[in-house]
């Protein structure tokens, strides 16, 4: 009896197969949102320990206080809070907050947020629109493997590993690689991987991110302290209110 708990438990961690068969971009993007706009969580919170790794092997430890609100919203405290230095990235902006004041700011947005959170929210025109407006050719699709799982790829033909791309596994339909030509013009690879992913509300984060340059691991970020549908003060997006409030501590609704 037991057993048969514990496989019902497993099976319900894992979307049921979707009826239309995913052949493209937009297949995709209509899969993850039918598996999870209902359920997926619209605010988490974490505490982020993030390593810095030189050309030279020398490791540079830091703690961030990240909260986050789907879609397009992402605060980043540094440690320590008080002295009121992070990034912001809200209204399609990204601000560089130094001693509690915005030292620089300019449009962006977050592929990361957009690929691995946003994406589920957004109205489908809006999330193909954003893809497209990162550069990802979304007229590319192909499946393939990605740590001995099936992956979707959208961006890139089949053994192409240097093209603006993305991989999204292909059961649990949730983001785990992104890879982008860097550098002046385009000659090196950058590459981010979202690993060990866990279930968190009615949606999964990955606990591990990964850095890439040409193969070589530059950061790593590593999550704890995850709670999801976290209620959060609008103004902690607002740069405006950047040392009066903060998000640490806060309990989940």
């Amino acid at each position: 009896m037991r057993a048969a708990v514990l496989l019902s438990l497993a099976l319900s961690l894992v979307p049921s197969p979707t009826a239309a068969p995913i052949a493209s971009t937009s297949d995709l993007i209509g899969a993850m949102q039918k598996t999870y706009a209902a359920s997926w969580y619209h605010t988490a919170t974490f505490v982020q320990k993030t390593t810095n790794i030189s050309a030279d092997g020398a490791k540079n430890v830091a703690t961030w206080y990240e909260a986050l609100a789907v879609p397009g919203r992402l605060r980043i405290d540094f440690a320590p809070v008080a002295d009121g230095n992070g990034v912001l990235f809200a209204d399609g902006k990204t601000f560089s907050m130094k001693g509690g004041q915005i030292a620089s700011s300019r449009p962006y947005v977050h592929p990361l947020m957009l690929l691995g959170f946003d994406v589920y929210v957004l109205p489908p025109a809006d999330a193909m629109k954003q893809i497209a407006d990162l550069k990802f050719d979304t007229a590319k699709f192909h499946e393939d493997t990605w740590q001995g799982r099936r992956a979707f790829v959208v961006g890139a033909d089949r053994g192409d590993l240097k093209s603006a791309q993305f991989w999204i596994d292909a059961d649990r339909l949730y983001f785990v690689r992104m890879i982008r030509p860097s550098g002046a013009n385009g000659e090196r690879t950058s590459e981010t991987q979202f690993n060990k992913y866990e279930r968190l509300g009615g949606g999964w984060m990955a606990p591990e991110v990964v850095f890439m340059t040409d193969g070589k691991v530059t950061t790593t970020e590593e999550y704890s302290e995850l709670r999801a549908d976290v209620t959060l003060d609008p103004h902690l997006f607002d740069p405006a209110y950047w040392t009066r409030v903060h998000w640490h501590g806060l309990a989940p609704r």
